[in-house]
């Protein structure tokens, strides 16, 4: 789990079991890329939207991210 100001993924393979599973191994680079920069990014609460806490924000934006480069195809993710 992310702590402090430690960005929270130096590897892919700290990544959550959902997205090692789920994504190809690039994918998971935009992955870990996106969450380290929003876990940055919205690290003050003001600038998150409602309650969302600073995991699920970085989470979000992370999902957000790999879904511009890829989609899903039945059960796999496909580059577009």
């Amino acid at each position: 789990m992310p702590r402090g100001d430690v960005l929270p993924y130096s590897r892919s393979s700290e990544l959550p079991e959902n997205v090692i599973n789920s994504l190809p191994a690039h994918a998971q680079e935009i992955y870990r890329s996106a969450f380290n920069s929003a876990w940055e990014e919205y690290k003050d609460p003001g600038d998150r939207r409602g309650n969302a806490g600073r995991e699920e924000t970085a989470h979000k934006v992370a999902w957000a991210a790999v879904k511009q480069s890829y989609h899903k195809e039945a059960d796999e993710w496909v580059r577009n």
